[in-house]
């Protein structure tokens, strides 16, 4: 049996998949984030040979019997220093060079179109934008979430934290978000946010993006803050969209196909409604939903680059 290898990792979990010829999914395996820059190089390394081992034993072969494997990690492609210690680290695994290493947006481009030509919008923990067209490349957004990741789960806790202390101080008035967070986070003050966010045992990135539906369910009970964190959220990943379809080179009349990725789009219909909403006010798309997850997107681009 033919065997391809796509790992996507995520911000939150890493999901190792193998397809056969047929591309059916003869493994599956999750671990944590491989995300480097939360739990370190060697924790990343240490879980991608966790995942190749789990689903290499569920197989019974060695990793060296893989035909192909498609890694996609995060924040590939954005250090010069880190990006080849982390591709050869994946060859040692492997033990072998069928392999090619890039940034985990291509797991969901894949995934959700099926290699086809269009653009897909990761929102998740992060958020980033991806798409090809007749053999061109691009990416949009993606930035981290220090000063970017606009529209992901982060970016949208961020958002709703601000608006906590907005509403703590007078400076907004106190809405169901207040009482969400307060719940969520067992505060018996409201400035123990700031100890339970950013003190001694705070919060991870992971954990921070996942306040995202404290965010949505006050604005289900009519939290006016929080339905406009919700619409800007929405208009973001349009705008990501938009400018991915002008860096392919996809002109006016085109009808574009678009997909996404990640719990915010696929779980959030406060977003997903004002995204797409603002996204068919400015150009022509098909909007197509995930034909695949991302990890069994970078199975099929696995076996798609076990072609080239």
């Amino acid at each position: 049996m033919t065997i391809f290898l796509g790992v996507d990792g995520g911000g939150t979990k890493t999901e190792f998949v193998c397809i056969d010829e047929s591309g059916q999914v003869v493994a599956r395996a999750l671990t944590g984030t491989t995300y480097h820059l939360q739990v370190g190089f060697d924790e990343a390394v240490r879980r991608l040979a966790e995942g190749i081992g789990a689903v290499c034993a569920q197989l019974a072969i060695s990793a060296a019997e893989i035909r192909y494997a498609f890694f996609g990690l995060p924040a590939f492609g954005e250090d010069a220093a880190v990006d080849p210690l982390l591709a050869a680290a994946c060859g040692r695994l492997l033990g072998h060079d069928r392999y090619a290493c890039d940034n985990d947006m291509v797991c969901g481009w894949a995934g959700s179109l099926a290699c086809a030509d269009g653009i897909n919008l990761v929102a998740g923990t992060g958020s980033i934008g991806y798409g090809e067209r007749q053999g061109r490349k691009a990416r949009v957004g993606g930035w981290g979430e220090m000063f970017s990741d606009e529209g992901s789960a982060y970016w949208i806790a961020i958002q709703g934290l601000n608006a906590f202390t907005r509403m703590s101080d007078g400076r907004l008035p106190v809405g169901p978000l207040h009482d969400g967070f307060r719940a969520a986070l067992g505060l018996a003050n409201d400035l123990d946010i700031c100890a339970k966010v950013m003190g001694e045992h705070g919060m991870a990135r992971d954990a921070i993006a996942g306040l995202a539906p404290i965010v949505s369910q006050a604005a289900e009970a009519g939290d006016m803050a929080a339905a406009a964190i919700l619409e800007q959220a929405g208009a973001e990943l349009a705008g990501l969209a938009q400018a991915l379809r002008k860096r392919l080179g996809f002109a006016d009349e085109e009808t574009v196909l678009l997909s996404w990725s990640g719990g915010v789009l696929t779980k959030l219909d406060t977003v997903r409604t004002p995204f797409l909403r603002s996204l068919q006010a400015q150009s022509r798309y098909e909007i197509v939903e995930p034909r695949h997850t991302p990890g069994v997107g970078a199975a099929l681009y696995a076996a798609l680059m076990a072609q080239a």
